[in-house]
């Protein structure tokens, strides 16, 4: 259904910016804006930046850019109406539209639908522990002999699944939902034999929610030890499939409860299990999450730095939860965040000691027993090397080879020193250890690289020198620059104002070389956008004088050929539009529209606030003298560059011309000479020196 046009504006006047976004990464302030590591691409710098008095923000790495609105349906990867459904819900707007059937509702689109259906599940789930004889029974009281309150049974959703074969899908057909979808959220099987039943039986229910809290899979635990499945032994834990909405290594159970928790205390508790979470949570351990009963992942890490660059990895002291701790430590590193490692007495979890020793102990406990990586592996590898020397240089080449996953130069640096130190050997000795390692990956990443890029049969190239000799395509050539780490992408120019180049690709590297005229139409529309009302002198704005300048002349790029022709339009109207106008999409839909007028919008560098300490000033160009120049001049140039192309153009056509035919030879000739005395005449009001 559609929402009416007043209601979206009331969301997106309410919905700030910087909150939106802070509910999926930490922002910092910078200037007057924030940054933070992308969502949306993986990244070590921060090159996301939110700019609260345009309520957009900018990733300058990908090239995403956006609103309130757009954040929402690109990081939760959802439609427009469901973007808006969200924010109307966070800032608590009543959105009058006819009430919709689950039918209805079914067919936005897929991904919605599953969503619906697994809200669906987990409200039929807590009915069923809450208000059913045999929730309460068996579930209820499985949570209360786990010491959880009605609280914590509310804030992490739990439930019970009756111990019946189709339980849910009747009630999910009574309500309207679709088999189909029942079956794609995960949550009922069909065999071959066409029998349909429930995935989750007999089990008490553990919902998995995103980062915005939408319930995205379960994870369900087996009560009754004599349950069998299929002719076979149930599984203790049985989780969710992949889905459409759930991939288990990016989801972190407990990351929508923790996630405030972890940006205020500036570090993230991992353990592996939902009721470690669930009871530290209980006793006021808020930031902590588990690996959603996987290996830890990549994707799992990236999601922690959103959010905050500490890890404490809390394991269990056994030999499995060492194996888990030492296989999670060197992804951790490789992400560039900082890691400390805590094994807990043998024979205990996190959830058995905080009940053990209470809230306060277990925090006194992390504090003083929380070990950095190096101190971590060396007393393991210490106590079992004991006198043997080889044994030592053993573990200080496996530390160091940690130590090589760290992104940061200047972080591993400083660790070799304190690798000398808890080892007792020379600082120049592990710095050695550590570059013959690098040069082994480095080594590996070159040979894996050419099996790869190699033809069948071709022989493998040795050095880049001997290689480049026979090169036999420009792909060849290409792939070695690459070895070389040379770019042989086209440079864009960013301009002083500007920032980054307005024809970025969003999530991609833009490869097509730009036209000079280009760079000309981007400033020319970046100050209509910027600047479009404000006067030159009494009664001109720089919008009127560029239309007027400009008249009958379109743009060879887009969009800025799309932009203009809004912009000439509107003032034809007697209206001159703004960037909000294109941010807001009230006067374009084309999203590429809006992410360029983001992009000239939003300057990616800041004045230093020791330069104004300093009285260094720097002229703005909002100063009309500096203001009226800059657009003088970028007609100039404009018509400069449009006279260079028709005399190209007549030069050809006097190239291919039947010299026999005078006539047109000497009109051609006349033309060109038009076209040069006024790029003569443009360059000498330009100042320059030689004309093109």
């Amino acid at each position: 259904m559609r929402i009416p046009e007043a209601t979206v504006d009331q969301i997106r006047q309410a919905a700030d910016i910087i909150e939106v976004v802070n509910d999926f990464v930490s922002l910092k302030k910078r200037g007057s804006n924030y940054i933070a590591c992308c969502p949306f691409h993986n990244e070590k710098t921060p090159s996301f930046s939110v700019n609260p008095a345009r309520q957009i923000y900018k990733c300058f790495g990908c090239g995403k850019a956006g609103d309130s609105v757009r954040f929402v349906m690109d990081v939760e990867n959802i439609g427009y109406g469901e973007a808006l459904r969200y924010l109307a819900k966070k800032y608590g707007i009543e959105i009058e539209e006819q009430e919709q059937t689950p039918e209805e509702l079914l067919r936005q689109n897929e991904r919605e639908s599953l969503l619906i259906a697994l809200n669906f599940a987990k409200t039929f789930f807590q009915e069923a522990l809450l208000t059913s004889d045999e929730g309460k029974s068996v579930g209820l009281s499985y949570f209360r002999e786990r010491g959880f309150t009605n609280p914590t049974l509310e804030a992490f959703d739990l439930g019970y699944s009756y111990d019946q074969w189709d339980a849910l899908l009747q009630a999910g057909l009574q309500r309207g939902y679709k088999r189909e979808i029942l079956e794609k959220a995960g949550l009922i099987l069909a065999k071959e034999n066409n029998k349909v039943f429930d995935r989750f039986r007999g089990r008490v229910m553990f919902p998995i929610h995103n980062v915005s809290g939408r319930v995205i899979a379960f994870g369900a635990r087996i009560l009754k030890t004599d349950k069998s499945q299929a002719g076979g032994a149930s599984p203790k834990y049985l989780n969710s499939p992949e889905t459409e909405v759930y991939h288990k290594s990016q989801v972190l159970y407990g990351i929508f409860q923790a996630k405030q928790a972890i940006r205020q205390e500036d570090v993230c508790y991992l353990t592996e299990g939902y009721t470690d979470v669930i009871s530290l949570h209980q006793a006021g351990i808020k930031n902590v999450v588990a690996s959603s009963g996987t290996s830890l992942t990549t994707e799992q890490i990236r999601l922690i730095g959103r959010f905050t660059p500490n890890v404490t990895i809390l394991y269990d002291g056994d030999a499995a939860g060492i194996k888990a701790a030492l296989r999670g430590l060197d992804m951790v590193l490789e992400e560039g965040l900082n890691l400390k490692l805590l094994l807990l007495p043998d024979g205990e979890d996190p959830d058995s000691y905080v009940h053990k020793v209470g809230a306060d102990a277990f925090k006194t406990y992390i504090k003083e027993h929380s070990q950095d990586f190096i101190d971590f592996k060396a007393s393991r590898w210490l106590a079992e090397a004991g006198d043997d020397p080889l044994k030592r240089a053993e573990g200080i080449s496996d530390v160091c080879s940690s130590i090589t996953k760290i992104p940061d130069l200047l972080k591993r640096q400083t660790l070799s020193q304190r690798v000398a130190q808890v080892f007792h050997v020379s600082e120049q000795s592990v710095i050695s250890e550590i570059n013959r390692l690098l040069r082994l990956q480095q080594e590996q990443v070159r040979k894996t690289s050419d099996r790869q890029k190699r033809a069948p049969g071709q022989e493998p190239r040795q050095t880049a020198s001997s290689s480049a000799l026979a090169a036999e395509s420009v792909d060849d050539i290409n792939a070695l620059l690459n070895e070389l780490e040379i770019d042989t992408a086209p440079a864009f120019d960013e301009s002083a104002f500007g920032g980054a180049s307005a024809l970025e690709v969003p999530q991609e590297r833009a490869t097509a070389t730009r036209t000079p005229i280009s760079y000309q139409e981007e400033e020319c529309v970046r100050l209509l956008i910027n600047y479009g009302s404000q006067e030159l002198e009494p009664g001109i704005t720089l919008c009127q004088y560029i239309l007027s300048e400009l008249h009958e002349i379109n743009f060879q790029t887009q969009p800025f050929d799309h932009i203009l022709t809004h912009y000439r339009e509107a003032y034809a109207q007697g209206v001159i539009l703004t960037a909000a106008d294109f941010i807001s999409q009230r006067i374009s839909s084309d999203r590429h529209v809006q992410q360029q007028v983001i992009t000239l919008t939003t300057p990616r560098y800041e004045i230093s606030e020791g330069w104004l300490r300093h009285e260094i000033f720097v002229p703005s160009e909002e100063e009309i003298s500096i203001l009226a120049d800059a657009a003088y001049r970028n007609i100039l140039r404009i018509k400069k560059m449009l006279a260079e192309q028709r005399m190209a153009v007549l030069q050809q056509q006097l190239r291919e011309v039947n010299k026999e035919f005078t006539e047109e030879v000497d009109r051609i000739l006349m033309e060109f000479m038009q076209y040069k005395r006024i790029d003569m005449e443009i360059s000498r009001l330009l100042g320059t020196v030689i004309s093109g």
